[in-house]
């Protein structure tokens, strides 16, 4: 019997999501749904869901919960990675709160900047382990990553382990359909080419019947944005750098250092951009648990259909050798984005079939796109080698590294916040050796 594992299965949404969709292909009938979470009790609820949709679809799977990670992955043929290690409480507050005492504020906080690095540094050891899990019960499976920091665990998994991996995002899928809805374009049978770096990617290209449709795209956004509204940074990167980015405003407000910045505090409200939006929507969907868990869990007469995430039509094009194309996230082996460096994850067009995954080449990006690409990838080129390495001044030298951290911070408070940082994480990262040549010369003056 065939068999996909989920890990973090007790994410019951996504779960739903992946596995709810891998149901609708025929070509999976006879699979094994193996779920592994650490939560027992949220494990337990994917599991009585997952039944639910089973047999309300008559699907011809099985569906089985593991307490025992290695035997969740053993014989698996696909692996789905969905973890987040420390969770909302205590780790992604932790990122949010210290950072605030230094005047260091974020939106989302799960990609880049500080609570990227520190989030990376939580998960990376983790991945790791489960690697080695893989390498010895299931050496050949393919790992479909979904976990952010996607380019940092994606880039770490392919570079430190045997495992096949490709990292799978769904801002790809929704970036044009979502522009054009917000612009009043139909958006029916267009032409586009998208390629960068995750959450970081461009809309290379965008044509119907062969016109470009870039300006008059840029004339109704410059008309948008005289009014408020959700997206405002990502037109004005558009109207500044010539390209539409893939992921929304709230996280690009942090990817750089143009926008969240105390000294410019009028900012925010000029650009729309919802500070500390994150945990706003984690404290939601906490709130509004309870009656999400009625309608997924007590409820037999469950429905689904099937979503645009990636994941199940990846598997079924290996499955049936009928090619599938998608934005995946790979590293820039021989140059697949020339203008970015080779040991970078990137997002590029891939096709997916019995030979498994093949990215496209892309070539050169225009230089300004590569050069905001670049001023991620060395942050998360340095985190990885941070999580490698276990030498403390590397996880200065990444946040020392982050645009929008570098651009409010001295060199002593960022420092200090890392260790601050290291501190109130505790066990929850590994230990890291000191790094005297890097302590601050004074203490934090906030």
């Amino acid at each position: 019997m065939s068999k996909i594992t989920f890990i973090g299965a007790g994410s019951t949404v996504f779960a739903k999501n992946i596995l709810g969709d891998c149901l609708f292909a025929p070509a999976l009938a006879g699979f094994e749904f193996a779920l592994y979470d650490i939560d027992h009790n949220r494990l337990k609820e994917s599991e009585t869901m997952l039944s639910h949709l089973k047999a309300n679809y008559g699907a011809n799977v099985t569906i089985q919960s593991y307490h025992n990670r290695k035997e969740a992955l053993k014989d698996a043929k696909y692996v789905i990675n969905a973890i987040q290690v420390g969770g909302y409480r205590p780790s992604t507050v932790i990122d949010f709160e210290i950072p605030k005492k230094y005047g260091l504020r974020q939106t989302i906080a799960d990609t880049v900047g500080i609570g990227g690095i520190f989030r990376s540094l939580r998960t990376i050891p983790v991945m790791l382990d489960f690697a080695k899990d893989m390498e010895e019960v299931c050496p050949n499976a393919l790992l479909l990553n979904y976990t952010n920091p996607m380019a940092t665990l994606t880039g770490t998994m392919l570079r430190y382990t045997q495992i096949q991996t490709v990292g799978l995002c769904h801002s790809v899928q929704v970036c044009t359909k979502d522009l054009f809805e917000s612009l009043e374009m139909e958006h029916e049978g267009i032409e586009e080419k998208i390629a960068g770096i995750n959450h970081m990617a461009w809309l290379l290209e965008v044509k119907r019947d062969g016109k470009d449709l870039y300006p008059e795209i840029k004339r109704r956004a410059k008309e948008k944005q005289q009014s408020r509204h959700h997206d405002m940074v990502r037109f004005e990167l558009m109207d500044k750098f010539g390209y539409y980015v893939t992921e929304s405003s709230e996280h690009n407000a942090e990817y750089h250092p143009y926008f969240i910045k105390s000294r410019y505090p009028e900012l925010i409200g000029q650009f729309n951009i919802p500070l500390d939006e994150y945990p706003r929507r984690c404290e939601e969907q906490i709130n509004n648990w309870n009656t999400m868990k009625h309608d997924l869990v007590g409820n037999t007469q469950i429905t689904h259909t099937r979503s645009k995430e990636y994941g199940s039509r990846i598997i079924e094009a290996i499955e049936t050798n009928i090619p599938f194309k998608f934005g995946g996230n790979v590293l820039n082996t021989g140059g697949l984005i020339d203008n970015l460096p080779e040991k970078a994850c990137v997002e590029v067009p891939c096709v997916a079939d019995r030979s498994g995954i093949m990215p496209c080449y892309v070539g050169e990006i225009p230089e300004q796109l590569a050069g905001l690409n670049r001023t991620n990838i060395s942050s998360q080129l340095m985190t990885i080698e941070a999580a490698i390495s276990g030498k403390k001044e590397h996880i200065y030298q990444a946040a020392l590294l982050d645009p929008h951290t570098s651009a409010e911070l001295s060199i002593d408070d960022i420092v200090n916040l890392c260790d601050d940082l290291i501190e109130a994480h505790g066990d929850r990262l590994p230990a890291y050796k000191e790094a005297t040549q890097y302590s601050a010369s004074s203490p934090s003056s906030n």
